[in-house]
């Protein structure tokens, strides 16, 4: 009697595992698919639109351009000084406090970030007397 037992248990075993097989085939079919990229968001670009000034490099107060033009949002001013006289960059106007750049030496990079809206700003040297004596000029955001 035990070997009548034993086959009908071998049988359903047999016969689960063809069934669990055959579930396995549909489900790695759809594993063996590469994994699809994730969504990327079509965000508009923040990056600041970059203005470029030179300080004299014979030692004269002043820059390479009197004006600058820009359109409104984030704006960045880089002066680059030759000179042997340290200068900075700075931008105000148009409900903007004076925005500052570092004072560099001869060969640095002076920068002056802003978010500015449509309207006239002056930028300028602020070290000594040197906006005074001409290193200055308008920065229009249209």
């Amino acid at each position: 009697m035990l070997k009548i037992t034993r086959i009908p248990v071998l049988v359903a075993l047999g016969v689960g595992l063809a069934f669990a097989g055959c579930g396995d085939d549909d489900n790695a079919s759809e594993s063996a698919s590469p994994p699809l990229p994730p969504a990327q968001a079509s965000t508009p670009s923040t990056a600041a639109q970059k203005l470029e000034l030179t300080a004299d490099a014979g030692g004269a107060l002043k820059y390479d351009k009197t004006s600058l033009s820009a359109d409104a949002g984030p704006v960045e001013i880089v002066m680059t000084n030759p000179s042997q006289t340290p200068h900075n960059v700075v931008v105000e106007g148009n409900g903007i406090e004076e925005q500052k750049g570092p004072v560099v030496e001869k060969g640095g990079r002076s920068t002056v970030s802003a978010d500015l809206e449509a309207g006239t700003y002056e930028f300028y040297c602020s070290v000594g007397q040197h906006r005074e004596a001409g290193m200055e000029g308008t920065l229009t955001v249209r």
